[in-house]
């Protein structure tokens, strides 16, 4: 196994955070290495905002699901999937009347081209990742940025063609990664097919969750472990307070994006 393939192997979120901060130098390299991800034909429809003052980080503890780690990162960075910065591109090169003088129709941004941002974004989120993981700087992704769209695009001031895909907290871990055991993965038959999807059968769920299952409810039969394990998964995260609220402020992010609602 080569460097990258183990510093790949090898990495798990970090929320509990070392003392020890993280350097200019290192910033400067992680934010290098992650504008050098790939990108839609080139045109990195993202923006990043490194949220460096402690009452924001502190807000976000509390706006982000009430994760109180995020405060103590010593190093946040905000990723935005943004169309704006081009359509104002567009504008500025008055690209509507040249489209019009070739017989093309302008039109506004719409649900494709943001997530084609979203795209640009997340790749470079994972770069950002990978490249402090190799410094031997941890990360956590915090999806829950997703949720309190009116507070976030206010205190961002993200206006209407962005949506912040998600949020990154790094430091160095203050427990050493050989005494943090690597969270196991699904067996690749459930996960990669050739050709074309395929539906998992009734009867490959309890083998597909064998190890969760099994560890969580060693009393309970195969089959009754994981059907219990699944209705913990649907109670905790897929019906819960705080998805609910992420599905009601992806709408409003939507919403906006199309114009359905005021924007700045």
């Amino acid at each position: 196994m080569n460097e990258t393939l183990s510093v790949i192997e090898n990495r798990k979120s970090t929320r509990n955070f070392s003392p020890a901060g993280i350097s200019e130098e290192e910033k400067d390299a992680i934010l290098h290495a992650t504008m050098r991800a790939p990108t839609a034909g080139n045109l990195m429809l993202y923006s990043i905002i490194e949220v460096e003052d402690q009452t924001l980080k502190e807000r976000l503890a509390v706006t982000c699901d009430n994760q109180p780690f995020i405060a103590k990162a010593p190093y946040v960075l905000l990723f935005v999937a943004d169309y704006q910065r081009f359509f104002d591109f567009f504008m500025f090169s008055d690209a509507e009347t040249a489209c019009v003088q070739k017989g093309f129709s302008p039109r506004l941004p719409q649900e494709g081209d943001l997530l084609l941002a979203c795209c640009d974004a997340l790749i470079a989120a994972q770069t950002a990742v990978i490249a402090a993981e190799s410094m031997g700087i941890g990360s956590c992704y915090i999806g829950d940025i997703l949720e309190n769209a009116e507070i976030h695009r206010e205190i961002f001031h993200l206006p209407r063609y962005t949506l912040p895909i998600t949020l990154l907290c790094f430091g160095r871990p203050a427990v050493e990664k050989s005494e943090k055991r690597l969270t196991p993965r699904y067996e690749r038959k459930y996960i990669v097919f050739k050709n074309a999807y395929r539906r998992l059968a009734a009867g490959e769920f309890p083998h597909m969750v064998k190890t969760a299952a099994e560890h969580n409810f060693p009393e309970l039969t195969l089959e009754e472990a994981a059907k219990t394990l699944g209705q913990n998964i649907y109670m905790r995260k897929y019906v819960s307070e705080f998805s609910v609220e992420m599905n009601r402020s992806v709408r409003g992010w939507i919403s906006q994006w199309n114009g359905q609602q005021e924007s700045d």
